[in-house]
């Protein structure tokens, strides 16, 4: 599969200066398309978070044992252990982290694990990522509510 890359020229401008690291937000994003968890981590990390990318779920799973995260924003279709499984995996031994799914936008609703996984996540973020719909989704569902 092959997903459009946001030019890092469409990524919005920071808002604020970010303040030392560990003041901002810890986001684990995880895609086994290293272009697409390589891009979101990107523009996460030049608008105030401090973001890591995992390329697969056992790696995202070591890495948030390690570093626990605020929020995980997980591909639905990894191969291995799919994302619903990542999100059930950190749920169940980080019950404070937050999971956004990323699914293609063109049918991955339908399937039976995004469902199942609509369960375990805050949300769901369309393939491809927009970098302004993603920055307000992380957002929302890192605040308290």
């Amino acid at each position: 599969m092959n997903f459009s890359i946001v030019p890092m020229t469409e990524v919005p401008p920071p808002g604020h200066t970010p303040g030392a690291a560990a003041d901002r937000p810890m986001v684990l994003v995880v895609d086994d398309e290293p272009a697409v968890a390589d891009t979101v981590s990107e523009i996460l990390n030049r608008n105030g978070y401090l973001a890591i990318a995992a390329y697969d779920g056992e790696d995202a799973l070591e890495t948030a044992l390690l570093i626990p995260p605020e929020l995980v924003i997980t591909d639905v279709g990894l191969p291995g252990m799919s994302g619903i499984e990542v999100a059930s995996a950190l749920r169940a031994q980080l019950p404070d982290c937050k999971v956004l799914l990323l699914a293609e936008s063109d049918g991955a609703r339908g399937e039976p694990a995004a469902a199942q996984g609509a369960a375990l996540a805050h949300g769901l973020i369309d393939k491809p990522v927009q970098a302004a719909k993603l920055l307000r989704q992380v957002s929302a569902s890192l605040s308290p509510r």
